[in-house]
């Protein structure tokens, strides 16, 4: 076997020390090697991916006995999953908890590891993947933290309405000093393998292979601990910690405001009131993590989560595609192309556009840095994708994405001219977001290999995939392309090929409105900041930059046509800016100047709730009648499809979930008082009566 060979295979295997066989019958193993380590493995049973569950904790705490019992030189807590150390908490199982039990249960779990930091020898975290929330805060419960090249960290519990709970608020700060780990609790983002090194989270950064050199090093006491600087320490004295968190509360404010996202303000509030003292701190964080715990936005975002697993789960079956040939090499071309390489998958892209493919090329490059991908990931992704300006890779493609233009006749040509050339069995599925699949199967190879496959822009920042299928789609090719979806990790949803289908359909008369708003004389940046203020992401007028004007104006026209009930009429700005070349962030200017990167609206009118309305209840009288028409199964899947599509504010638990807390009864009688002011586009639909 070749040196190089036998290498890969060393870095492929995780280092378990002396487990098997070991002592352990549920979610831990335990043994001793030979030089007198202690191996202590996580290995959730029934599972792919670790949680830190009670019954994790509970037996983590009968192990430590075991371990003070007969104390090892050192200890060294890993997972043997490959999927890496930890995902974090039992979301399940905190999402039903009243407030006393949850602060039961997070006085238990800070009494395990409690004891797991005071054990008299070395305790070592290995990890590998990633180690995120539950996960990483018992890894900072141990001495040492070695990263595998390619480990992650992250205390991401702001995501979902909450911050840590089993201590990261006092052992993050302490170990990497309190303005690096504020922001990153507030932030939840993740340090990968050389930022957590820089950072002092990890203590050393190695390859799989050179586990046991390093846990030597560690016993031997040549890793020495990073302590506390000068600076850090100054954050002991209140004014200090006052003076850091008026910054920390302006800056929160602006991207999380208190009204909507509580948690990081709390966070704030408890480390100035307790950051110079751990045990209070500790305190006031189990305390404050179950008040958030009931809160509406914790709700919400939890179960936007559990939408999201939903998604997936629906999508596990075999995927059989391993080899892709993209039609298109344009933006949307490119990014489908790109993604799917970085997923592993072979792709082939034409394009008789030279210039198109080498760019493709190059975004691809981008993609992988934006994904934190290091140079040998990167150029694996680029041998993977293959430009390909004769069509060749056709004939081998398991599946055949068309990416062109939106436009009924450029499309049917291109699928009349893969006859003969796709190979059997392959699946062609059109990117298209507003066409119907129905008026465009009279020249694809086969109708029952036929669906849609409606990526939405960028797609390697959108998770959603649009599932299309028509009257004559068989089932088989819907699932295999659920599994496609679930294979290069995008969330798919299946919907029926109606005028827009599932998210256009809702997203359009939002978009209108906002521009007829501005048609009206209303700033287009007190529109964008109607939309900000009530949870959006991004503004309806900036968002049309953003998806392009053309496509939208394609779109709107596409619905206008085809819809039984009227939307708004297209304004003629719209019409103007697209034949002027003003198309929003691809051209460089759209409604905004793109040239400085994202716009920011800054509008200080005031925002009544007349403004909000009109901009949202079209949205919501749309997302019910697609309901109403089954253009998808279900009020979960629409909401999913809305929050991951279109980023609908995630804290109010998707479309549907906040016209139930508003009331049906209450939504058609508001979308009556706007039929009555401002035409039949408000006129509410039945469904709002039918299940009220």
């Amino acid at each position: 076997m070749t040196t190089r060979m036998q290498d890969y295979l060393n870095a492929s295997r995780l280092e378990l020390g002396n487990t098997a066989g070991a002592l352990g019958d549920g979610h831990w193993r335990y043994g001793v090697d030979d030089d007198g380590i202690g191996w202590l493995v996580l290995d959730c049973t029934s599972s792919s991916v670790n949680t830190i569950s009670d019954k994790v904790l509970e037996q983590l705490d009968t192990h430590l006995s075991q371990i003070e019992a007969a104390m090892p030189k050192a200890l060294v807590l890993r997972s043997s999953k490959s999927a890496g150390f930890a995902a974090g908490a039992d979301i399940n199982a905190l999402a039903g908890l009243a407030t006393d039990q949850a602060e039961t249960l997070l006085g238990d779990a800070h009494a395990v590891l409690h004891r797991l930091q005071g054990l008299s020898c070395p305790t070592i975290a290995v990890i590998h993947g990633a180690a995120l929330g539950a996960g990483f805060e018992v890894a900072l419960a141990c001495d040492y933290r070695v990263a595998i090249d390619g480990a992650s960290f992250g205390l991401p519990e702001v995501q979902l309405g909450l911050h840590p709970g089993l201590g990261g608020t006092v052992r993050l700060p302490a170990l990497i000093g309190p303005l690096q780990a504020m922001q990153m609790m507030l932030s939840g983002k993740s340090a990968h393998t050389r930022r957590a090194k820089d950072l002092g989270i990890a203590d050393l950064v190695i390859e799989e292979r050179h586990l046991r050199n390093a846990i030597a090093q560690i016993v031997s006491g040549k890793v020495k601990r990073k302590s506390r600087g000068v600076k850090d320490k100054a954050f002991d004295l209140a004014p200090a910690r006052s003076l850091a968190a008026e910054k920390m509360r302006r800056k929160v404010e602006q991207k999380a405001p208190k009204a909507h996202y509580p948690a990081p303000h709390a966070l704030i509030d408890i480390w100035v009131q307790h950051g110079h003292d751990p045990h209070a701190m500790q305190k006031a964080e189990i305390a404050s993590f179950a008040g958030l715990l009931q809160s509406d936005t914790s709700k919400n975002l939890i179960r936007a989560f559990m939408l999201r697993q939903t998604l997936k789960q629906a999508a596990k079956g075999t995927c059989d595609i391993a080899r892709v040939h993209v039609i298109g090499a344009g933006i949307m071309g490119s990014e489908i192309a790109a993604w799917t390489a970085m997923q592993g998958k072979r792709v082939t892209v034409s394009d008789p556009d030279g210039d198109a493919l080498g760019k493709m090329v190059a975004h691809a490059a981008q993609i992988c840095k934006d994904a934190h991908k290091d140079s040998l990931a990167t150029r694996d992704t680029l041998d993977r994708l293959m430009p390909d300006p004769n069509g060749y890779g056709l004939r081998h493609a398991d599946l055949v994405i068309e990416a062109g233009p939106e436009n009924a006749d450029t499309k049917t040509a291109i699928f009349a001219d893969l006859a003969g050339k796709m190979k059997s069995g392959a699946i062609l599925a059109s990117n298209t977001s507003s066409l119907q699949l129905d008026g465009l199967t009279g020249h694809v190879p086969d109708k029952t290999r036929f669906a849609g496959l409606h990526f939405f822009n960028p797609v390697s920042k959108v998770p959603l995939v649009e599932i299309v299928s028509h009257g004559a789609t068989d089932p088989q090719t819907r699932d295999q392309l659920m599994a496609f979806c679930a294979a290069i990790n995008r969330l798919p949803v299946p919907v029926s090929d109606a005028p827009g289908f599932l998210v256009n359909r809702a997203l359009m008369p939002y978009l209108l409105e906002a521009l007829l708003l501005m048609d009206e004389g209303i700033p287009k940046a007190r529109v964008d900041r109607a939309a900000l203020e009530f949870g959006m992401p991004m503004g309806p007028v900036t968002l049309a930059d953003q998806v392009g004007l053309d496509i939208c104006l394609d779109v709107a026209e596409s619905l206008n046509s085809s819809l039984d009930k009227p939307i708004a009429d297209i304004p003629p700005i719209l019409r103007d800016k697209v034949e002027a070349g003003d198309l929003g962030r691809k051209s460089g200017r759209g409604f905004y100047d793109w040239s400085d990167g994202t716009p920011k609206p800054v509008s200080n009118a005031s925002i009544g709730p007349e403004l909000t309305d009109r901009l949202i209840l079209p949205m919501l009288n749309a997302c019910a009648e697609c309901l109403r028409k089954g253009v998808t199964d279900s009020v979960d899947q629409l909401d999913a499809a809305m929050i991951f599509a279109t980023g609908f504010a995630p804290f109010r638990g998707g479309p549907m979930k906040y016209a139930g807390t508003r009331g049906y009864d209450a939504i058609r009688q508001r979308l009556s008082e706007l039929e009555k002011a401002h035409g039949a586009r408000f006129a509410p639909d039945p469904y709002w009566g039918e299940h009220a």
